[in-house]
């Protein structure tokens, strides 16, 4: 497939999905962005308890204990790292991030201070601040030939750590969230197609850039009949190779071997959203939760939060040619003026025209 070099497309598409979802598309000549899709569809292993969840995680802790002595884990206040935590040796680290910023971190620091006292586990703390999103942005940018998610900042400075510590190799699990059903407001109803566009859009390119790209095929393909859209679909392909890729090139990047212990699994079974709606996301994750941390309540789902909020919340917008002069910044999220700022800084730097 030939390269196609086209800015305003890959503009568009970071604005609107986080990423490049054509891979044969690039911002400029020399650079050559590839989505990282992880395990193939074909080779995932298909499971329909908690139990057998839990055996094929056994097994792959096990392999990667005879490949490696000190393997480390990225451990949040949530269900999906906490499980993972269980099977690791005592005495191995556990990074969990914190910030002086805000309190967005509080509530991963108080949940993980309780799993890492329970298991043995060595805390670790990762301090984020804006001078690290300076730091560290554009190596992940030049890593990825594009713009980047906020989180991978975060997971580069993270990665580092780890191997200054002795680790050969860190687990995480951020792809439970799309395989086992943990997006729960994507999964809230059957949604009709424009609706869900609008929905999943994180920020519609229109509204921000001077030369806005059509990319409505991104869903065109998920289009149903009677005007609905294959949700279920977008979520375990589109939304996960977004996060998987995220994750990948952090730990590339860092030179940090990694392994995320839930992106084999696929459900044998179709999601049963009855479940899901009923405030049951990740039922089969929050069965295993529950038979390995007994006498803890299953923590509700929250995203690996980022101080983003407070570090833009009073950045005034991008100032290039490429972005609107009249965007509503006060209408914006914290996640979404970082996409702003970080393309600007994306162009500023690469951009040799």
């Amino acid at each position: 497939m030939n390269k196609i070099i086209d800015k305003d497309f890959c503009l568009s598409s970071y604005m609107a999905f986080r990423y490049i979802y054509k891979d044969n598309y690039d911002f400029f000549g020399r650079m050559q962005h590839q989505t990282f899709k992880g395990v193939p569809k074909e080779e995932r292993v298909k499971v329909r308890t908690a139990n057998e969840i839990d055996f094929f995680i056994k097994k792959q802790i096990d392999d990667l204990y005879r490949k490696h002595t000190k393997i480390g884990i990225l451990l949040s206040g949530g269900m999906d790292s906490a499980v993972l935590a269980t099977y690791l040796k005592p005495g191995s680290n556990a990074y969990t991030f914190r910030t002086n910023l805000s309190n967005t971190f509080d509530a991963d620091i108080e949940r993980s201070e309780k799993y890492c006292r329970m298991l043995g586990l060595n805390h670790i703390y990762i301090d984020i601040d804006f001078d690290d999103y300076k730091k560290y942005t554009p190596i992940v940018m030049q890593s990825k030939s594009a713009p980047v998610h906020s989180i991978e900042p975060q997971l580069y400075k993270a990665a580092i750590e780890a191997r200054k510590q002795g680790d050969e190799l860190i687990i995480e699990g951020d792809g439970a969230d799309y395989i086992f059903g943990g997006v729960d407001k994507l999964l809230s109803k059957d949604w009709r197609y424009g609706d869900f566009v609008e929905r999943y859009t994180y920020l519609n390119p229109t509204f921000v850039l001077n030369n806005p790209v059509d990319i409505s095929d991104f869903f065109e393909k998920y289009r149903l009949a009677d005007d609905m859209i294959d949700f279920w679909g977008i979520i375990t392909h589109e939304c996960l190779y977004e996060s998987l890729s995220s994750y990948h090139n952090a730990f590339v990047a860092a030179g940090m071997p990694y392994s995320d212990l839930y992106a084999v699994f696929e459900m044998a079974d179709k999601i049963d959203l009855h479940r899901v709606r009923g405030g049951e996301s990740k039922y089969l994750i929050r069965e295993l939760y529950s038979k390995k941390y007994p006498d803890f309540e299953v923590p509700e789902k929250i995203p690996m939060p980022r101080p983003v909020d407070v570090i833009f919340g009073d950045w005034k917008g991008p100032t290039r040619a490429e972005f609107r002069r009249d965007i509503n910044m006060q209408s914006l999220t914290g996640n979404q003026k970082w996409q702003l700022w970080c393309a600007e800084q994306f162009l500023d730097l690469f951009d040799d025209r």
